[in-house]
């Protein structure tokens, strides 16, 4: 898998031993609340959720070069599990940033890294992203990196906390392909 670099970040494929970061920054209750996944509980969770959900080619943890921690995590996937429209050649684009993080431009910088390399490498036809209405910071990270509001709500039922969470569903085309 790739590494990609940007002029503050690189982005990177998690390591088994990354798991006391990860719970570090992932155990934070409003990290998962806005991200629709509760927050963890244990490093070992931590390490189960890098063995699946992170052990992808195209799901990266944002490491901040002055100092070489992680602070987030980036990529795009299929959509198996969630509720918002995606064609066979797109795929949902998704990010999160540790609370210390935030309000930096560290998300728009990483996810125009994973544009790039969805469109250019993967030469997908589109990536689809959400966010909860009440995250606009992150509606305003899509729409900095050029995504377009989908009208409607659409609804997160699979939420751990067992509500319908509204949410705004954007989409981004490929324009070179």
């Amino acid at each position: 898998m790739m590494e990609l670099e940007t002029e503050r970040l690189i982005l990177r494929p998690w390591k088994f031993e990354d798991a006391p970061r990860l719970f570090e920054l992932a155990s934070v209750p409003e990290i998962g609340e806005r991200a629709g996944w509760p927050p963890h509980k244990s490093v070992e969770e931590s390490e189960e959720v890098i063995r699946t959900a992170f052990a992808s080619d195209t799901v990266w943890a944002i490491v901040q070069k002055s100092d070489g921690q992680i602070i987030g995590c980036t990529g795009y996937m299929l959509a198996d599990e969630v509720n918002i429209p995606c064609g066979a050649k797109e795929r949902i684009a998704g990010y999160w940033i540790g609370k210390n993080y935030w309000n930096q431009g560290f998300c728009t910088e990483s996810l125009m890294l994973v544009i790039r390399h969805a469109f250019d490498e993967s030469r997908l036809s589109a990536l689809v992203s959400s966010h909860f209405v009440d995250n606009p910071a992150s509606g305003r990270v899509l729409e900095k990196c050029g995504f377009k509001y989908i009208p409607g709500l659409f609804y997160d039922e699979n939420l751990h906390t067992g509500k319908a969470h509204p949410m705004r569903v954007l989409r981004l085309e490929n324009t070179n392909k």
